[in-house]
């Protein structure tokens, strides 16, 4: 009889807990995410987008992770977290990356003359007495400019076989060269600022001349497969060619495919038999051309804003990573085109800006091609990131800023529910060393490492709960002293899906997260 009442007792804790779960979920953080979710449907509508993916960070962690509309309009395939775009000109952040790995190697300095790397001599006629560097290249302060025969140099370069060597670009009296890829009034020397496609051909080219590679394998290598990433400058490597989003332009009543149409066929690969690795890095479009999805470029966004550290990887030392956010380029209001305020401050590969959300210092990269815009920055000053990708659309002029009126609008609907976004209920009211820091990484597949900080000796309890409130494991049931615990939860049988981890002491202190279990 006796036991009975336990039972039941037990019964009534659980369900209670279960409904306590289930409240908080919805009050806590659902509220919150259907706010955000109906104020970037409403952005998708008013900006007729085709289809778009959102995602925000705070920590470590993806809190906030959306898509809306069509991929693929002919086959009526959503967008979803496994949508992969062809991202612009984001991609010149990860090539920067790859290069700057080869310089925390020693392999070169940033003030080098490019042309001691590059295999031939890369001068400005106009200004034949000065070099240009590593450094300029990377920052787009080189005197460089698409000029007249870059597009047609581009198309020779993805379409023969042996793609032209770069330098029939670039050097005077080469098949392909014309005047106008130097600037004839600026010098290198006088690092003005004009954003050039070319200069991120020259820096795919260096990868592979560095590092003995093919550029896009060597991003695949040594950035994207230690991170666990389905992503690529080469559309072969993508796992499921049905991810990929088509890219639209509007005519008329019809939205027109421009790039990336594939119809769920995989392109026939190339035929590169005869092509020189460190001869023409353009062919893999570091300049744009890499296609990741959404989710998985918030990974690469957390490793630069960690100074090179994400998820256990580091992909670069945090010295190196820190110089690579550093603006070593200002706009004093001659010194460059900033388009339109865009590009105020630019250093290796990233640019700052406190435009796009007014008074917020932001770190990043823009993008557009082909119909697409997409935008990754993440704050300079406190822990959170957000990722912008459209497929296509209609927007004008942005408001207040360089940027488009539908950018202005998706990152000021989301830094408007920031403070609330993801599950961490803490009480205020306790000392703020009682605290169940963000789990990382989240969301997992193997294990995920959760920590906790006390203010005093209690008993404490550590405990991962499902959605329908039953205790699937419980990592800690103890006294402990004041201090910083992590424990590792490696769940083994419990399948994908929600989960939360309530830490409690005897004290009537408790905090709750949300961790999401993906396999």
């Amino acid at each position: 009889m006796q036991r009975a009442q336990v039972d039941n007792f037990s019964k009534k804790q659980k369900l209670l807990l279960a409904l306590t779960l289930i409240i908080f979920l919805f009050a806590a953080g659902q509220a919150d995410e259907v706010s955000l979710d109906s104020a970037l449907a409403s952005i998708k509508s008013q900006y007729s987008l085709v289809g778009m993916s959102v995602v925000v960070t705070k920590g470590d962690s993806v809190v906030y992770s959306q898509g809306y509309g069509k991929r693929d309009i002919a086959r009526n395939l959503p967008v979803d977290s496994k949508t992969v775009y062809r991202i612009a000109s984001i991609s010149k952040s990860i090539s920067a990356l790859a290069l700057m790995q080869l310089y925390s190697q020693g392999l070169f300095e940033l003030d080098d003359d490019v042309s001691k790397h590059l295999g031939f001599t890369l001068k400005n006629p106009h200004f034949p007495t000065q070099i240009i560097t590593m450094e300029q290249i990377i920052s787009h302060t080189s005197s460089l400019r698409d000029g007249s025969g870059y597009s047609a140099f581009l198309a020779k370069s993805y379409a023969q076989n042996p793609p032209p060597a770069i330098s029939e670009l670039l050097t005077q009296g080469a098949n392909s060269y014309t005047s106008d890829m130097f600037s004839n009034s600026q010098s290198p020397d006088s690092r003005y600022f004009q954003y050039a496609n070319i200069n991120y051909g020259i820096v795919g080219t260096l990868v592979e001349k560095l590092s003995g590679k093919r550029f896009d394998s060597y991003c695949r290598e040594q950035i994207l497969e230690p991170l666990g990433l389905n992503g690529s400058f080469n559309i072969q490597d993508i796992e499921n060619i049905n991810d990929v989003a088509v890219l639209y332009r509007k005519s008329g009543i019809n939205w027109n495919p421009q790039a990336d149409n594939y119809s769920g066929q995989m392109p026939t690969p190339r035929d590169l038999s005869g092509y020189e690795i460190g001869s023409n890095g353009l062919i893999f479009g570091p300049q744009g051309s890499l296609r990741i999805s959404a989710q998985d470029l918030a990974m690469l966004m957390l490793s630069f804003q960690n100074n090179g550290l994400v998820n256990g990887v580091r992909l670069l030392p945090d010295s190196i990573a820190i110089k690579m956010k550093e603006s070593g380029w200002n706009y004093n209001g001659s010194n460059g085109n900033n388009y339109y305020g865009i590009f105020n401050h630019y250093g290796l590969g990233l640019s700052k800006t406190n435009a796009l959300l007014q008074g917020e210092n932001l770190c990043g990269h823009p993008g557009e091609a082909y119909g697409l815009v997409s935008d990754m920055y993440f704050s300079s000053d406190e822990d959170y990131g957000i990722i912008f990708v459209t497929n296509g659309g209609l927007w004008g002029n942005g408001s207040y800023s360089g940027w488009y009126n539908v950018e202005e609008a998706v990152f000021t609907a989301c830094h408007n529910e920031l403070a609330s976004l993801g599950l961490t209920a803490i009480n205020r009211a306790w000392p703020v060393d009682f605290a169940l820091e963000p789990a990382f990484p989240n969301p997992f597949n193997a294990s995920v490492n959760i920590s906790f900080t006390l203010s005093s000796f209690s008993h404490v309890t550590l405990q991962i709960i499902a959605v329908d409130g039953r205790t699937v494991d419980t990592l800690i049931a103890e006294p402990k002293s004041a201090g910083r615990y992590t424990f590792v939860w490696e769940p083994q049988q419990s399948p994908s899906g929600v989960y939360f981890c309530l830490l409690h002491t005897e004290n009537g202190q408790r905090a709750l997260q949300k961790i999401v279990l993906l396999k």
